[in-house]
């Protein structure tokens, strides 16, 4: 079972241009991308949006500081794209549970930004995360990560906080049988003893409630 494991940090100023760089790229692939889907007549398959709006458009010179970051959390954009078009598919022949999927929406600068490494662009490092193109940022580590992650997902939210979003594998919680009970030991004779006083006990906190409110 998937499961994420969210934790702060801190980058330095060098890494907060690097990752300003970074975020502006995967939300013009994004825009791009979504831009395109509009207006094929046929939506563009992952492969051909990767192709145009990442590989060619490195070639031009709008777009060559695309250049500039890892091509994964660029590639993961365009996934991403896909994955959001196909839950708002879903969600209108009734196939998703749940509250219903809009239509992707283009990304804007003010809002939380986020990009996400898949393996092949980050690594753990002693006690930070290595990513690629942007360096070894350090989270607080407030609880040990439970397997090796599949992907880690940077964000910044509107706050101006900078957040780690691991993807673990975690061991489900097996579930014991429904019909639970605890059992006393009715050999035990001072146990039986102590239930015995439990009406008594009851009485008299009773009583003191009722001489607090009077």
């Amino acid at each position: 079972m998937k499961a994420r494991f969210k934790y702060r940090f801190y980058p330095t100023t060098d890494q907060k241009q690097s990752l300003a760089r970074l975020f502006g790229c995967v939300r013009k692939v994004w825009n791009d991308s979504l831009a395109l889907c509009k207006q094929s007549e046929k939506k563009p398959s992952s492969a051909q949006l990767q192709k145009i709006v990442i590989t060619q458009a490195k070639k031009t010179e709008e777009r060559a500081w695309l250049s500039e970051v890892s091509n994964i959390p660029l590639q993961q954009s365009v996934a991403d794209l896909e994955t959001a078009f196909k839950n708002f598919l879903d969600s209108c022949k009734g196939k998703r549970k749940g509250r219903r999927v809009g239509y992707p929406k283009f990304k804007k600068r003010g809002n939380s930004q986020s990009a996400r490494f898949r393996i092949g662009g980050f690594s753990l490092k002693n006690s930070g995360i290595y990513l690629a193109k942007i360096g070894i940022v350090k989270p607080i580590w407030s609880r040990k990560l439970p397997s090796e992650p599949s992907s880690v997902t940077v964000i910044k939210d509107c706050a101006n906080r900078y957040f780690l979003s691991f993807v673990v594998e975690v061991q489900p919680i097996s579930s014991e049988a429904k019909n639970q009970s605890i059992g006393i030991d009715l050999g035990n004779q001072s146990a039986i003893r102590w239930l015995e006083t439990i009406p008594n006990r009851i009485r008299g906190i009773s009583r003191k409630v009722m001489n607090l409110d009077n």
